[in-house]
């Protein structure tokens, strides 16, 4: 009873690995891949997971000093899903330190683009131009407004959850059926 107290995880790592598991959820979401013209490839679910990942840490951010721990928390589990899923790919140890310091700079680089979009609203293009470059890969043929319409229900809900749900997973991530045009 003593170790199970000790080994429990504090109310931060709790509340993060919650958000983790309800991030990587609605980033499987099987209409984001056939409603809304997302890569289903590994790619395109990095880049649909890292979004899923860095719009709860942008809600985290608002609130102030109370979410900076939940924060470290998600991105320590997102980082650990990263680890993770390479070494299920089959990635060599020796390779897996380079591959995640690639994608670490890819998240930085994501979260930067997808701020200075986000500051740009109401105008849509620089948020439609981005999701363009990263999840569809800059396949002409694929339209990235439904996939900008569900980034901001996204937000829009995210922003709107009471700091409490949020903290306990509880994200309310949109339908992706739901927000087409």
């Amino acid at each position: 009873m003593l170790l199970d107290r000790w080994l429990r995880p504090g109310p931060a790592k709790a509340a993060g690995q919650r958000l983790y598991a309800a991030t990587v959820a609605a980033a499987r979401a099987p209409e984001l891949y056939q409603s809304l013209g997302a890569p289903d490839t590994p790619d395109g679910r990095f880049e649909l997971y890292t979004l899923h990942v860095l719009l709860v840490l942008e809600r985290l951010r608002s609130q102030g000093e109370p979410g900076r721990a939940t924060a470290q928390a998600l991105f320590d589990a997102y980082l650990s899903g990263l680890d993770n899923g390479l070494r299920e790919l089959a990635v060599g140890d020796l390779s897996v330190a380079k591959t995640m310091r690639k994608l670490g700079e890819a998240f930085y680089g994501r979260g930067r683009a997808l701020d200075a979009a986000l500051a740009e609203l109401p105008d849509r293009g620089p948020l439609q131009a981005l999701i363009h470059r990263t999840v569809l890969g800059g396949a002409a043929q694929l339209d990235p407004g439904p996939l900008a319409d569900y980034v901001l229900a996204a937000r829009q809900g995210l922003a709107a959850a009471p700091d409490a749900r949020v903290a306990v997973g509880d994200t309310g991530w949109p339908q992706p059926a739901l927000v087409r045009p």
